[in-house]
């Protein structure tokens, strides 16, 4: 049912954690699965310095999680920006139809967390 990157990410989850003090922080969450997502960022000269999440979710969701920590770390906000959901489920070799929500959580709480920096940065600068 789940490919071999899918199991890797779910059982030796990358980036598990809290950034104290996050330049950005994002949560978003699924009402149906119960799936929530929280993704902290560290953001030096536009760029992700560093990545945690925490999730609280099924197997898939823990995969992408740590998927996208690992496709974004060290990218730009703008190339990060443009990880979708789809993105991320290619990049863990596909995920079944009925997970595919997981993935749009992932990508979503990754956009939250980069719109959050943005917000922040409007304030005090």
């Amino acid at each position: 049912m789940y490919s071999e990157k899918v199991m890797d990410h779910f059982t030796h989850p990358r980036n598990v954690g809290e950034i104290e003090n996050p330049d950005g922080v994002g949560e978003v969450g699924n009402t149906v699965c119960g799936d929530v997502m929280k993704i902290f960022l560290r953001i030096k000269d536009d760029r992700i310095e560093d990545i945690k999440f925490k999730t609280f979710g099924c197997g898939a969701a823990i995969a992408t999680s740590s998927m996208v920590t690992e496709l974004v770390i060290g990218k730009t906000l703008q190339e990060a920006k443009e990880i979708s959901n789809k993105t991320v489920a290619e990049a863990l070799g596909g995920l079944p139809c009925q997970k595919m929500h997981c993935s749009n959580l992932a990508a979503d709480a990754l956009h939250a967390a980069i719109d959050d920096y943005h917000k922040k940065q409007k304030v005090s600068g």
